[in-house]
């Protein structure tokens, strides 16, 4: 028979489990890093999609309904000032999301077109049934780099 202390122990260990999302996530398998960027996401919010600094990707999956809008803010230098970022969708999509973000920041307009899914995937240790999350997260950088892109032309031929 178990002692009281030990049946006391393990009642709140299981009840510690059910109210803490973090131990619960992880039983199902996911990997710490995903549940952090989840529990704790960077760069969420927007930026104004109307300045001409900012570019926007806005992409979804439609198998699973996951929509990514992430936004980068590149100086006259072409780095990436600031980032951030909207998903509605599982914890997967928002953990890519988040970890898009934070990587892109600091960098050229070209280095993050070079950030791939696969990366962003191996840092967040995702299943492969949620690899499409960082394939989301890959196309919605490479989105917003195009739509900066498109809005430095349309500056450049209105200066001349």
């Amino acid at each position: 028979m178990l002692s009281f202390a030990t049946r006391t122990a393990s009642r709140s260990l299981a009840a510690h489990s059910v109210a803490n999302p973090l131990t619960a996530l992880s039983r199902r398998g996911y990997h710490e890093n995903i549940v952090e960027h989840y529990e704790n996401p960077r760069n969420v919010g927007s930026l104004d999609k109307n300045d001409e600094s900012v570019g926007t990707g806005l992409v979804g999956a439609p198998a699973c309904g996951d929509v990514m809008k992430l936004q980068i803010k590149v100086d006259e230098n072409g780095m990436i000032t600031e980032s951030k970022f909207k998903t509605f969708g599982c914890g997967s999509a928002i953990a890519s999301s988040s970890v898009a973000t934070e990587w892109v920041k600091g960098k050229t307009v070209d280095d993050i077109l070079a950030i791939q899914n696969a990366d962003i995937a191996a840092h967040l240790k995702l299943p492969p049934v949620k690899l499409h999350c960082s394939m989301l997260a890959e196309d919605a950088i490479k989105a917003a780099v195009a739509d900066w892109k498109v809005k430095q032309s349309s500056k450049k031929q209105e200066a001349a």
